[in-house]
This record gives structure tokens, C-alpha cells and sequence, in this order.
């Protein structure tokens, strides 16, 4: 898998797609040209199950970080929490997807947040999409013969295109939101201009 070697001219973009966990982080990492993106780098971390959950959420961070000072990223594109019904196991996803983006605001990247659904829909028109049916779409949209074995690395780089597709979506860096429909008020405007009072 081809890496970049140096920081990108300003009309690319790098995204950084993570989708997080407390057992495995996967994370995938694109390269922006006009309207084209090419996978330049995508895998999976994995923690120490034997380590604490404090522990666990500093590696995140510091993995985090070592994308980040790696690869340069513009933005993180980051998988948003899906409702289950084992509390403590959401609880501790909240803070590993935490943590993954305070690593990114330390830097000044822009974050969005993409809910599960939103990211098949964007890669296969289905937001119920199996994960081999994101998988095989992937390899469509990237022109590529595999992807890494991980289905969290697969997961963090469906997230990464689904940013992609999200034109006009980009948050300013320090701030965060939440793209399930809408991810500014822009665009809620433009889709919702009825909800809107005239003074």
C-alpha cells in the first residue's frame, strides 16, 4: 500500500477515518485530488485486553496522535455511537471515541461525526448494507484489489469515504458536528427552507 511522503499541496485533502473501539481501533486514511481519493494507508490497532480501560483510552489517544503526526490529516471523519442495549459497553465506546477526538482538536482538525447507516448509505445506497456488500463497494469506489483484512480497518475507511462524499460538509477546525442527515446549518437551511421564520 503506497504512502505519502510529504505534506500535500493546498488543494488536496488528507482524511482520517477512525472507527472506534475499545478492543480494536480501526482507522483508514485517504488522499483528497479534486474529486478523486485514493487509500494511502488503513489497519487496525489493537489494544491489550489485559490492560484497564484508563489505559486503554491514553493508547487511543496516543495512537491517535501518531496518525495524526504521521499522515497529516485535514480532518477526522469519525464513526458516531449506535444505540445497544449494554450500557457499559456504550459507555465505554462514548470514551474511546472520545478521546480519538480530543487527540484530533488538539491538532486543530475539523471532526464529523457520521452515524453507522448514514456511512452504507453513503457507500452502497443501503443503510442497512451487510459489511461484505461496504467492503465490495469500497473496492469500486477505490479502484483497488483488496482491502486489509480488519472489518474495523474496513469500517474506518468506509467512514473516511463517507466524508468524502459529504460535499460542502467540512467543519472549521476546533469544532465538531454531527452529519446524520444534515451536518451544518447551511445545509439544513437549504433542505428545510419552510422551517425557516422571515423577519
Amino acid at each position: 500500500m503506497e504512502t505519502i511522503k510529504s505534506r500535500p499541496v493546498a488543494s488536496e485533502r488528507i482524511i482520517l477515518g477512525i472507527d472506534p473501539g475499545t478492543t480494536v481501533m480501526g482507522y483508514g486514511i485517504l488522499l483528497e485530488q479534486e474529486r478523486t481519493i485514493r487509500l494511502i494507508d488503513a489497519g487496525a490497532f489493537r489494544l491489550n485486553t489485559e490492560h484497564d480501560h484508563a489505559l486503554k483510552l491514553r493508547a487511543i489517544f496516543r495512537f491517535t496522535q501518531d496518525l495524526i503526526e504521521k499522515h497529516h490529516p485535514d480532518e477526522l471523519a469519525i464513526e458516531a455511537q449506535f444505540f445497544g442495549k449494554n450500557v457499559q459497553s456504550m459507555l465505554k465506546l462514548g470514551r474511546a471515541q472520545g478521546v480519538a477526538i480530543a487527540a484530533a482538536l488538539q491538532r486543530d482538525l475539523g471532526v464529523v461525526e457520521y452515524a453507522p447507516k448514514r456511512v452504507k448509505q453513503s457507500i452502497t445506497g443501503n443503510g442497512n448494507a451487510t459489511k461484505e456488500q461496504v467492503a465490495a463497494m469500497l473496492l469500486s469506489i477505490l479502484r483497488i484489489a483488496e482491502l486489509p483484512s480488519s472489518t474495523d480497518a474496513t469500517d474506518a475507511v468506509a467512514v473516511a469515504v463517507c466524508h468524502h462524499f459529504a460535499a460542502g460538509a467540512v467543519p472549521r477546525p476546533t469544532r465538531t458536528s454531527t452529519a446524520r442527515g444534515s451536518s451544518d446549518w447551511g445545509s439544513f437551511i437549504r433542505n428545510n427552507p419552510e422551517r425557516i421564520k422571515k423577519t
